[in-house]
């Protein structure tokens, strides 16, 4: 039988390990080589101190760098002294946001920076007070900022963390400083390709009167309606043969009534296929569709937007996944640069969400 569990490796081969990791990489990190070599931190950090003692390499917060010309510790993750803290202040901290904040946990923590949370909400009209706040109060090594794009405070934010010199990065945002409209480093998910990759979905599946419903008061349903809609004249659905309906917020009075108005164009309209912003909406939408006796998907496929818990639902929904850790991973290791190279040239990373398909779509009834 095989051994399931092989043994940790020798001191040498230990040793080989960290070497090439250094002239491979630049800087090798406790946490990574925990994974890597199966042995415990204590090994590891004794290790390390036995090459140092060497010339072999130099020890950082974290880790290692090589010993003259190399990485230097802000490139291993280790923040100078006082610049320990990362700030993140993002406008929700129970939905979709929570799945961001534990993939920038876990890359703060592999590179030694400690996370401050801070929850706005849509409604804020301008963040600065508590950016201020933060910035007057902590030693920031750098923030991460997910402002409201929509209120006619956007650009002051914007201008305000330009002029803070503290090093930023938005993340599901993008924007540019005015007047010279100069990128803002961001971290993002390409939503626009989400949509096509919904309506593309739908109309392998034999869908062509499709509609496309959405979250009023998301940043985020602008970027999926314009690959939704450029997705369809691709494939060939007109404007007149599908239909787009905007959902206030779910703690509206009105948001079921919303949802009903939506239904009855779906239905004077033929539609026979959704997609929804957001998962919660999208249940919303397939309850009440239920009610009217609409089956899902034999008459309606639905397609959700966020994945957050699409896959519980019954139905468990299709669903357009982004990918909400990767970002945030993404976000820290992108302001780790910054903070180490502050003249380097702003950088976007922009991320692919997935189509994941399950109960909720089908192919149209035959007529």
């Amino acid at each position: 039988m095989t051994d399931q569990n092989p043994p940790a490796l020798l001191g040498a081969e230990r040793r080989a390990h960290v070497l090439a990791a250094l002239a491979r990489d630049g800087v090798v990190r406790i946490a990574q080589l925990v994974d890597d070599l199966d042995v415990a931190p204590v090994t590891l950090r004794r290790d390390l101190a036995q090459m140092e003692k060497e010339g072999l390499l130099q020890r950082v917060h974290g880790g290692a760098v090589p010993p003259e010309g190399g990485a230097s510790p802000a490139d291993a993750g280790a923040p100078a002294a006082g610049e320990g803290a990362i700030a993140v202040l993002v406008p929700s901290l129970n939905y979709y946001w929570p799945g961001v904040i534990r993939g920038m946990e876990a890359e703060a923590n592999a590179r030694g920076f400690k996370i401050l949370l801070r929850g706005a909400s849509y409604e804020l009209q301008d963040e600065r007070p508590v950016l201020e706040r933060l910035v007057a109060s902590e030693k920031l090594g750098g923030l991460i900022v997910a402002p409201n794009t929509d209120t006619p405070h956007a650009q002051d934010v914007i201008q305000w963390l330009a002029g803070s010199r503290v090093p930023f990065v938005l993340v599901e945002r993008d924007a540019v400083i005015l007047p010279s409209a100069e990128p803002v480093e961001s971290v993002t998910t390409d939503h626009a390709l989400g949509g096509a990759l919904a309506a593309r979905h739908l109309a392998h599946l034999g869908h062509r009167r499709v509609g496309l419903v959405l979250s009023r008061n998301s940043p985020t349903s602008r970027k999926i309606a314009a690959g939704w809609h450029a997705a369809c004249t691709d494939l060939g659905l007109s404007p007149a043969r599908h239909l787009e309906h905007a959902l206030p917020d779910r703690s509206s009075p009105d948001f079921s009534a919303s949802v009903d108005a939506a239904l009855d164009s779906v239905l004077d309209a033929g539609i026979t296929a959704l997609l929804v912003h957001s998962d919660p909406e999208a249940m919303a939408v397939v309850d009440l569709a239920l009610n009217r006796g609409i089956s899902v998907p034999r008459d309606l496929s639905i397609i959700a937007y966020d994945d957050e818990v699409a896959q519980l639902f019954t139905p468990a929904l299709t669903a357009i996944s982004p990918p909400r850790k990767t970002v945030g991973h993404a976000a820290v290791e992108l302001l780790a640069g910054r903070i180490a190279h502050p003249d380097r040239a702003a950088r976007r990373v922009h991320l692919s969400p997935r189509l994941v398909i399950r109960e909720s779509t089908a192919a149209p009834r035959a007529t």
